[in-house]
């Protein structure tokens, strides 16, 4: 006789339940990235002590032949959350099942997805965050106890069916874990953030890179993509591609320093890694909002792009190097960020405002 959990699992798939997957949601250049990605641990270069935090996790659970635990990875965006999800699928020899918060849009597509796993399957779930607090609580008994409370019919005909799971592990993906629920937050036992990576970590990233598109780079020219890489690959690898392309039509396609540095110079990208928009933001804050503290929807509003890409994509690197405050009352340009756009900064003003 078929399981529940069987025709449950064929009932969305007859497009009753419509289970949304897919290896990379809201990547363009999925197929790039993918072909670029380390597949073990051993190749994964930086984020060392998370790293080994990681595969100390998993070679416990190969050892007790379980699943290993739900894993929350968090961080900005391109620092290789998905790639590391791919590598513990591999690692423990499991199938990994991929798909986005948003497109969770009703609870039978969470079903269908859970109901289709096999044991010991991974099953990813990028920008967790963003997913529907009423599709969020079914994920807490199927976290917990692997199994799924579903109603059927409605009305005085309404009934609970629980369908029993497979034991899976989830690994969950944010860019902003502040936003995911505390009963969501505490299901997860292992928790990393990854941070943005060292330069001889990125030059490593550029020069693998370029190895596998058989492009040929020197080592300087490949410290020069590095370093204005913003500590993020996935920058790294769209930077070396059009650096590529450069090399190809202006030069005799050898990357050398002098050639990166001319073709980042054309992308707009200086020698601090900042690009138009990080330019146009540390301008608006400083010129039109008198260094501020202003509001991140302001901001948003003067240079034309959402409030959340700010926060995820260009808050973070401008913090981190030192441009940019975010205290109580806004953001707040430093004296590094006048300094940066040639500006002087009048302190008593400054300071009167802060």
């Amino acid at each position: 006789m078929e399981s529940p959990c069987r025709a449950f699992a064929a009932y969305s798939c007859l497009g009753l339940m419509p289970a949304r997957t897919t290896d990379e949601l809201g990547e363009p250049d999925a197929a790039f990235e993918t072909s670029l990605r380390p597949e073990a641990f051993a190749e994964f270069k930086g984020q060392d002590k998370v790293k080994e935090r990681l595969e100390i996790a998993v070679t416990a659970a190969k050892q007790r032949k379980e699943p290993i635990d739900h894993l929350l990875l968090s961080g900005p965006p391109g620092l290789g959350k998905t790639t590391l999800a791919n590598i513990i699928a591999k690692a423990m020899g499991a199938n990994m099942r991929a798909t986005s918060g948003p497109t969770i849009e009703k609870a039978a597509d969470l079903a269908g997805l859970l109901t289709n796993l096999e044991e010991g399957d991974v099953l990813f779930i990028d920008e967790i965050h963003r997913m529907q607090k009423t599709v969020e609580e079914y994920l807490y008994p199927a976290m917990e106890d692997y199994q799924l409370d579903i109603i059927i019919d409605q009305g005085p005909n309404a009934r609970s069916v629980r369908l029993n799971l497979p034991r899976f592990t989830l690994v969950g993906a944010t860019t902003r874990s502040g936003l995911l629920t505390s009963p969501l937050l505490t299901r997860f036992p292992i928790r990393e953030r990854l941070n943005y990576y060292s330069a001889d970590h990125m030059t490593y990233i550029v020069t693998r890179s370029a190895g596998l598109l058989d492009v040929a780079i020197d080592e300087k020219g490949a410290t020069e993509i590095a370093r204005r890489s913003r500590g993020t690959p996935r920058i790294a690898n769209n930077l070396l591609r059009r650096v590529r392309d450069y090399a190809q039509v202006k030069a005799d396609g050898i990357i050398t320093n002098e050639i990166a540095d001319q073709a980042l110079a054309m992308l707009e990208i200086d020698s601090h890694g900042l690009d138009e928009m990080d330019k146009r933001i540390l301008e608006t804050i400083i010129v039109k909002f008198s260094g501020g503290p202003v509001g991140v929807n302001s901001i948003a509003a003067a240079v034309g792009e959402e409030a959340d890409t700010l926060e995820e994509v260009y808050e973070p690197f401008l913090i981190m190097e030192g441009y940019l405050n975010r205290t109580p009352q806004g953001r707040t340009a430093t004296e590094l960020g006048y300094q940066r756009l040639g500006l002087k900064m009048d302190g008593g003003r400054q300071q009167s405002l802060i």
